[in-house]
């Protein structure tokens, strides 16, 4: 079961998918989110989200500066100050 991921800044959507996992730059370190992962809040530092589309695909990396990160029974939102 995929992932729903959501990268949302002030101007605009980034980004709405389904993705295999997220790796985030948390406040207090980098944490994972799989598809099922228990719901929690966590400040994001700046530092690069790393995204795997599928399981053993090559990630790709998005840069982004401050936020919140959210994880609920519908996925993983980002709401970035900024996001390239």
């Amino acid at each position: 079961m995929p992932l729903h991921f959501e990268l949302v800044t002030p101007e605009k959507l980034v980004r709405s998918e389904e993705v295999y996992q997220v790796v985030v730059p948390g406040a207090e370190g980098d944490f994972g989110v799989l598809a099922n992962h228990a719901p929690f809040m966590a400040t994001v530092r700046d530092g690069n989200l790393t995204v795997y589309a599928e399981e053993k695909s090559q990630p790709e990396t998005i840069a982004i500066r401050g936020g919140f990160a959210e994880v609920n029974d519908k996925g993983l939102t980002v709401l970035a100050e900024h996001a390239e």
